[in-house]
């Protein structure tokens, strides 16, 4: 089994501007604070969505585009390390105006219109790395 021990680091607690990238700005914060590791989460809404299926045969993430109003039900992610770079890896639920909830991989193209965030920073022993693994085609951290 293949881990990384960690302590807590800071806390972050904010608010995304009106009608920014949702993926950019939780990545340009993490990079903006020098966050190496950590977990991430929001909720709000959106004017549009853009959420991410990966195919486990054709080993490529699809892209499912909402243009309309949303819920964020849930976002929960992960921050780490790729190309020296911090890097959100986040899912997403959202609903629409029926109750009905969908979701997947967060892409860029989502658009804030109200969105709250809290992050937390995790202080590792050795950098957690994204790398390509060849069983799953996906960039998976380096333990």
């Amino acid at each position: 089994m293949a881990y990384v021990k960690f302590s807590e680091g800071r806390k972050f607690i904010g608010r995304v501007p009106f009608q920014a990238d949702l993926l950019d700005y939780l990545t340009g914060f993490a990079n903006d604070h020098g966050i190496r590791a950590g977990q991430v989460m929001a909720l709000g809404a959106v004017s549009e969505a853009v959420v991410g299926y990966y195919d486990q045969h054709k080993r490529t993430y699809f892209n499912i585009p909402y243009h309309r109003h949303l819920e964020i039900l849930n976002l929960t992610g992960n921050i780490s390390l790729k190309d020296g770079k911090s890097f959100v890896h986040a899912h997403v639920t959202l609903s629409d105006e029926d109750g009905h909830a969908f979701g997947g991989h967060l892409m860029p193209g989502t658009t804030v219109f109200a969105c709250e965030f809290i992050i937390h920073e995790y202080l590792t022993e050795q950098d957690l790395n994204r790398e390509f693994d060849q069983d799953t085609g996906l960039g998976l951290w380096k333990l």
